[in-house]
């Protein structure tokens, strides 16, 4: 059966939660980054900061964090705070939800991260066992 002329009514899509947010401290810290390496004419700028999940140390998973100079065809672009967020294809489930912070110490300073897929650490905090989020 063929319908002419009709054109069917689409609801709206509900806008997507970002897969990963930054904190203004961790936000600050990436643009200053990204600032230093724009005043180095000799390598390409940054274009943002590459986030992903790899299989690794003793609670099975380790976030991977690096600065991106271009984009994945698959990439999740996020935009927060002024930065650029690179999600990695086979990352994103793994990641929604999650905020990343940066986080000052007398003996250290790191980006952590705040996952809610998060189910389990090991001790010295290196590695995580992440299920993939079910609601997205």
């Amino acid at each position: 059966m063929e319908t002419i002329g009709v054109t069917p009514q689409l609801r709206p899509r509900r806008p997507r939660p970002k897969v990963v947010t930054l904190t203004e401290r961790a936000a600050e810290r990436v643009r200053e980054i990204m600032a230093r390496k724009a005043q180095d004419a000799a390598e390409p700028p940054y274009l943002g900061l590459r986030v992903g999940v790899k299989n690794g140390g003793c609670a099975g998973q380790e976030y991977v964090l690096d600065y991106a100079t271009e984009a994945g065809p698959l990439d999740e672009v996020v935009e927060d705070k002024g930065v650029t967020i690179l999600v990695e294809p086979k990352a994103v489930l793994f990641l929604i939800g999650t905020e990343i912070d940066y986080e000052v110490s007398k003996l250290s300073a790191k980006f952590t991260f705040r996952n809610p897929n998060e189910t389990d650490a090991c001790g010295c905090g290196e590695s995580v066992t992440i299920v993939p989020a079910t609601d997205a």
